[in-house]
């Protein structure tokens, strides 16, 4: 009995920058527990590549940075293909440089990217679990939604309000059944942190710094996933469940 609380088979998740990296990674995942996945991205091309290593995967591309776009293609998905059980709010970017000195157009791109495109596709999804009284939605937030880190402050931002733009969701919308949390990665090996991976100095510092002595392997977010897309988490809102090996934990 307690093992099929985490069984998502008949459900269907929408994984938003899912033709790589963690969003991929979690669609693998979500698909071996049995959901249906729809991949999600800018790249017709990157996302049927994606797609074609995952059975039964389908995609829908549209930019999630934009409100219209992203109404449009989920109410048009709802209308001609099914309901979307589960949502995972993963599209990211990231752009480093010193705060003095970070561009005002980089800044635009990660508010929109980061944060707004966690309200668009949210908002539009949100809008048919309502009428069904039932639905999930995973937004992916960081370590940075607790802990600042030189040259990414506005990244820092951001990710702080992927935080308590899902407490706010979960305010709202628990009432009508939605359960609304966000998964807190800490420090993973992903195209994102190419440049870190690739410096030793970082690496070095990194090891350290994590109680678990390491980067995080993308599929060690699996977890985490499913537990909060599956009935395991029927009372669970609101929360963010930091997988990071323990550094928000230690100083």
């Amino acid at each position: 009995m307690a093992i099929n609380l985490f069984d998502l088979k008949g459900r269907r998740a929408l994984i938003t920058g899912s033709s790589q990296g963690i969003g991929l990674a979690l669609a693998r995942g979500l698909s071996e527990a049995g959901a249906e996945v729809v991949l999600n991205g800018r790249d017709e091309a990157k996302l049927a590549v994606a797609a074609s290593s995952i059975a039964g995967a389908r995609t829908l591309a549209f930019d999630a940075t934009d409100h219209g776009a992203a109404r449009v293609a989920v109410d048009r998905f709802e209308t001609d293909i099914g309901r979307i059980d589960i949502l995972v709010n993963n599209a990211g970017m990231q752009h480093r440089a010193p705060l003095e000195e970070f561009p005002e157009d980089a800044f635009q791109r990660l508010l929109q990217t980061n944060i707004a495109s966690v309200f668009n596709v949210g908002q539009a999804c949100a809008r048919h679990m309502i009428g069904r009284r039932a639905g999930k939605i995973i937004n992916i937030a960081s370590v940075q939604t607790a802990l600042a880190r030189p040259s990414i402050a506005p990244y820092t931002a951001t990710k702080g309000a992927v935080g308590n733009l899902t407490k706010g969701m979960a305010t709202d919308w628990a009432k009508y059944g939605l359960q609304v949390n966000a998964i807190a990665p800490g420090y993973f090996d992903t195209p994102l942190n190419a440049a870190l991976v690739a410096d030793p100095a970082f690496s070095a510092w990194l090891e350290k710094r994590t109680p678990a002595g390491r980067w995080g392997k993308v599929e060690e977010l699996v977890g985490a996933c499913i537990f909060l897309a599956s009935p395991a988490s029927s009372f669970v809102n609101g929360h963010v469940l930091y997988v990071d090996g323990g550094i928000t934990a230690s100083l």
